[in-house]
């Protein structure tokens, strides 16, 4: 789930463990890919156009993608040696890369497009990892992002109670002050306007910001959290369309 080298062992130690979870949930995965495909097209004579996905975890996400990108490069990218191992159980291609330190080894302006599923909120420094993708996408490339929101609807309600909010962690070893049981290491998260202005800051063009449902909301609530997507502000996760100027 991260491609960027924490700077401390135990950050590294943590994106090692294969307990941590590496991969999004299946529904947001569809939704990412159905957007990519419909952008990309169809494959042409000239060739298959060529797909990352940034921290590919374990190769989940990308194999559900997979078939609605039928005839295009699919290529997995993770920093984490111990996740790629299991992504190449599921996928053709799987290399390891960074989006800092040495970056990723693609040519400037070689990919057509960037799935980027639950990543930058693990990473110590988005800005980087943006001009690196910045980097290998051509031209008028697509970058599909996703990323849990900050303002989601219940975190709103949490915040006016004094809780922390869903998504945010305090801690690597347990959680704090907030619902739920996983530490899954964020260190940064965003509203609907962050992540327009930051992603518009870093050299693209956004096209489109829609929401997705959590897959962790209590069942109960899972029909106003699908409601909440209507609006994007509110919805529980960011899917993020932007285009290469």
């Amino acid at each position: 789930m991260t491609t960027t080298a924490p700077p401390r062992a135990e950050l590294r130690d943590f994106y090692e463990n294969p307990t941590v979870p590496v991969a999004s949930g299946t529904s947001r995965s569809l939704r990412q890919a159905r957007q990519l495909a419909a952008a990309l097209g169809p494959a042409t004579a000239d060739g298959p156009r060529t797909v990352l996905d940034l921290g590919c975890g374990d190769g989940t996400a990308a194999a559900t993608a997979a078939p609605l990108l039928a005839g295009h490069r699919l290529v997995g990218v993770d920093w984490s040696q111990e996740a790629l191992t299991r992504a190449h159980t599921r996928l053709p291609y799987a290399v390891r890369g960074e989006l800092g330190g040495d970056g990723l080894p693609f040519a400037p302006e070689s990919v057509d497009a960037v799935l980027f599923s639950e990543v930058i909120e693990h990473l110590t420094d988005p800005d980087a990892a943006l001009d690196e993708i910045r980097r290998v996408l051509r031209p008028g490339g697509h970058l599909m992002l996703s990323t849990p929101n900050l303002a989601a609807w219940y975190n709103r309600a949490l915040l006016l109670a004094g809780v922390q909010p869903v998504f945010s962690e305090v801690s690597l070893r347990a959680i704090h002050g907030r619902p739920g049981r996983e530490v899954v290491g964020h260190l940064r998260l965003y509203t609907a306007r962050a992540l327009r202005e930051f992603v518009s800051a870093a050299g693209f063009e956004v096209v489109r910001l829609t929401g997705a449902p959590f897959h962790g909301v209590p069942r109960p609530l899972r029909p106003l959290d699908r409601l909440a997507c209507v609006r994007a502000p509110l919805a529980s996760i960011l899917l993020l369309h932007a285009r290469r100027t």
